[in-house]
Order: structure tokens, then C-alpha cells, then sequence
């Protein structure tokens, strides 16, 4: 009581008399009364002559006042302590129920939710458990405390991670810069190859060219050399013929043997190398296609000749004379020692590989279901069916609608085939120098399978992984 008493003596001091509200920037008078700066100026405004005090009416005869730094310094003190005493009050009076305007003493501990008395006895908290707020207060504050030290430790882990996650970009940042100079430098390694590439491959056309160059003059010689002999030759043969009958008996048979004797030069025939860009294997996409593409393809034994023998895991295929018993299957092949692999969808792309060995025959590709089965060799010349193969010791052909012959500049041992359905396209690679044999283009609509003949021989013809 002697707190709020003293503090309300103090607020009464710290007040203008004038605006009844605390003083702002406050002036003392001759008298000792204080008052506003403003309030005092408003008051003397109109007045010339007499200047009196608002409060005891002494009157001066000058506007006489002065500022009052203590003053000032106690009014915001009172000003401060006010404030306090009003923050107190509001926290320490209870909250009131808008509903039943009865103080809220109770909480809800299913709803979380504070409760008055009347609102304790509703239907929806009826079956809830109720507690007093301070106990309730006291429960939950517990948990809370008991949350500080993991919530402590969570903002550390988080604290880290934030600064983990800054430095990856500056790590990002590194990488970028590192994988750009290694771009650069690729490029300007594959311009350094195609620049020395390409002037390797002008100096062999050169070195060709002077080499054949010099066998034409060598043969131009020998022809000069021949036409003037045939040229002396005719002019002798013509002053014989007008000699006497004797004299030219007499020389004819050195004449003859003369004429006899001439062998012309065969003309030189030259046939210039083929020159092309060959890029090493870290610049082709076929590293791509056979990562990527590649699909388990399997041989059907239901569509297999009776003279084929397949193996277990249905990889690989072996000629044998003497013929299997095998049920009458109108899909086998029955004259000619082919087998189908399982079937390819329309759609997609796909890739395997087929290790033809030193077999002197093979054919290898992709048909469509319509292919006949009774013909005793692969077939030449067909629609719905995309193949290459060695058909003699050194000669390769793509079979398909038409009939190609193919000089592959390295012996295939092992052949890649890749169909894309996308663009209706077959191509074959051979594997050994990973060059293109051939590629169809054709319209591919329908499901197709493919294609196997490994010929007459023993050896066996296998499909290989492409891990292999």
C-alpha cells in the first residue's frame, strides 16, 4: 500500500497543471510552479503586458521561465513505473470465459483446451478428464522442460547441416569448374586427333598418289617405248615388201621373228584406297547402344531344326547330321538348320551380340513370323527378313529385300545386331573393329524374332553377353 501511495504522489508531481498529463519537456516559473514548454507558451500567447502564473495568479512582468532537466528525468521514471504496474495488473487478474463470463480455472486435458466452470460440465467435455489449471500448468510445463535439451540438440544437428549444405555449394561451385577444364581439354584433345587424323590421312593419299604417279610414267615409258619399236618395225616390214624377191627372203625370217617377238605392256589399272574417319571407341555411340539396349534373347527349341542341337541355358547351337526326334511343329524349321530366338515386340530398341567364330557359314538377323520353313538354305532375297551372313570363305552379304555383297575390312568373329523400332532400322556391327556392316531401313509395324543359321560345321554358334 505505502508502494502504490508513494507512487501515486509521485505521478501527481510529474503532471502539468495545464494539460493534467505528464509533463513534456517541463519549465519552471519564478513562482516554482512547473509546467509543458508548450502548454505554459499557450497560455502567455496572447498576453503583452502581465505574465501571470496559471496556477497562484502572480503576475510577471517578462515571460520568464527555465528548463528543468530533473523534472523531466522523474516524469519518465513515473512514466516507466506506470507502464509496469499496468503490464502486472493485466497478467495477474484471470482470464475471463467469453461464453459464460465466469473466470477460466480449468483445462481439458483430451482438447487441450482452458475451461470455466460452467463450460467443465458441457456435453462435448463431459466424459473428459478436467484439472486445474496450476496443475495442469505444472504437468505440461515438465514436458516441455524435459523437450529443451532434445530441441537443443536438434538445433545443433540442424546448425551443422546448414553449414554442411553451404559449403556443397561452394563443393558444387569446384566441381563445375573442374568438369568444364575437363570438357575443354576432351575437345581439345578430339581436335588435336581429328587435325592429326586428318593429316595422316592426306599424307597416305599423297604418298598413293606419287606412288601411282610414278608406275604411269613407268608404263607411259614402256607404251613409248613399244609404239616406236612397233613405228621401226612397220617402216623395215614396208622396204622389204618392195625389195627384190630374193633379197626379201633372204631378211623375212629376221623380220618375223621380230614381230614375233613384240609382247605389248599391259596398261596400268589403279584403284585408290579407301580413306575415312575412323573414331577411337570412347567417341561412338555404340558403347551407349550396348549398355543401354541390350536385351536376353534366348533360342526357341520349338521353332529349332531336327539337326540342331540347343543348349541348356538356350544360348547356343550346335549342327549335328544325324536328325532328332522332335515333335511335328508347323513353326520348326524343317530342312534347313535355322532356329528363331524369342520373340521382340513392336516397340523399343533393342541389342545382342552373336559369336559366329571361324564358322565358314552363318546368317544372322531378325524376321517376322510369315518367314517359311521349308527351304534348305537361308534365304537371298525376301520381304520380313533382315539379315548379313558369310555364305563362302571370304564372302559377306545382307540378305533382306534386296541382295548386298559386304567387304568388311576386318574378319567379324562376334556380331552386334541393333533394332530400333522408332526408326524402322537394322543395323549389324562387327564387333571385332566395332565398324557398321549394314544397316536396313524398312518399315518395322510388327512383332519380329530373330534369326539363326550356323551352316553345316560342328562349330557352335552362341549368343553372347554383352558384359562378355
Amino acid at each position: 500500500m505505502e508502494f502504490k501511495a508513494a507512487l501515486a504522489e509521485l505521478q501527481a508531481e510529474c503532471g502539468c497543471p495545464i494539460c493534467v498529463d505528464y509533463f513534456k519537456d517541463p519549465v519552471t516559473i519564478d513562482c516554482g510552479h512547473n509546467f509543458c514548454s508548450d502548454c505554459l507558451s499557450a497560455s502567455w500567447r496572447d498576453l503583452n503586458d502581465t505574465f501571470p502564473c496559471p496556477v497562484c495568479r502572480f503576475c510577471f512582468s517578462k515571460k520568464n521561465f527555465r528548463r528543468n532537466p530533473q523534472l523531466r528525468g522523474l516524469t519518465e521514471v513515473a512514466k516507466l513505473l506506470q507502464i509496469r504496474k499496468s503490464k502486472r495488473k493485466r497478467q495477474e487478474e484471470p482470464a475471463v470465459c467469453e461464453k459464460h463470463r465466469q473466470f477460466l480455472t480449468l483445462f481439458c486435458v483430451k482438447d487441450s483446451q482452458v475451461l470455466c466452470t460452467q463450460c467443465s460440465f458441457s456435453p462435448e467435455h463431459e466424459r473428459h478428464y478436467i484439472c486445474p489449471i496450476k496443475k495442469a500448468a505444472a504437468y505440461h510445463r515438465k514436458i516441455l522442460t524435459h523437450s529443451v535439451e532434445p530441441l537443443k540438440h536438434n538445433i545443433e544437428r540442424v546448425e551443422k547441416v546448414l553449414t554442411l549444405q553451404r559449403s556443397k555449394s561452394l563443393e558444387l561451385r569446384r566441381k563445375v569448374e573442374k568438369r568444364k577444364e575437363e570438357i575443354n581439354s576432351e575437345f581439345e584433345q578430339s581436335a588435336l586427333f581429328l587435325h592429326n587424323e586428318q593429316e595422316a590421312l592426306l599424307k597416305q593419299m599423297q604418298d598413293e598418289e606419287l606412288g601411282i604417279l610414278t608406275q604411269l610414267n613407268e608404263s607411259l615409258g614402256r607404251f613409248s617405248h613399244h609404239f616406236s619399236t612397233l613405228k621401226h618395225l612397220l617402216k623395215a616390214m614396208e622396204a622389204d615388201c618392195a625389195r627384190s624377191d630374193l633379197a626379201f627372203l633372204t631378211g623375212v625370217k629376221s623380220v618375223r621373228q621380230q614381230y614375233h617377238s613384240l609382247k605389248a605392256p599391259g596398261p596400268l589399272s589403279f584403284r585408290l584406297q579407301k580413306y575415312g574417319l575412323r573414331l577411337p571407341p570412347q567417341y561412338s555411340g555404340l558403347d551407349r547402344i550396348r549398355k543401354q539396349f541390350q536385351t536376353e534373347v534366348s533360342l526357341d527349341p520349338d521353332t529349332a531344326s531336327p539337326q540342331l542341337i540347343i543348349s541348356e541355358d538356350r544360348k547356343s547351337l550346335q549342327y549335328r547330321k544325324k536328325k532328332q526326334n522332335v515333335d511335328n511343329n508347323p513353326r520348326r524349321f524343317s530342312l534347313c538348320p535355322a532356329v528363331l530366338g524369342s520373340k521382340i515386340t513392336n516397340s523399343g530398341r533393342h541389342y545382342w551380340e552373336v559369336e559366329v567364330g571361324n564358322k565358314p557359314q552363318w546368317t544372322l538377323g531378325v524376321c517376322q513370323d510369315r518367314l517359311p520353313r521349308s527351304w534348305r538354305n537361308h534365304p537371298s532375297v525376301l520381304g520380313g527378313f533382315w539379315a548379313v551372313g558369310r555364305y563362302i570363305e571370304s564372302g559377306y552379304v545382307a540378305f533382306g529385300p534386296k541382295k548386298i555383297q559386304l567387304l568388311p575390312a576386318v574378319r567379324p568373329s562376334k556380331i552386334g545386331i541393333f533394332l530400333d523400332f522408332g526408326l524402322g532400322e537394322v543395323s549389324f556391327y562387327n564387333m571385332n573393329d566395332r565398324s557398321l556392316l549394314y544397316t536396313f531401313s524398312d518399315s518395322l509395324t510388327s512383332a519380329v524374332w530373330p534369326y539363326f543359321y550356323g551352316g553345316t560345321d560342328s562349330e557352335p554358334l552362341k549368343i553372347k553377353s554383352v558384359v562378355d
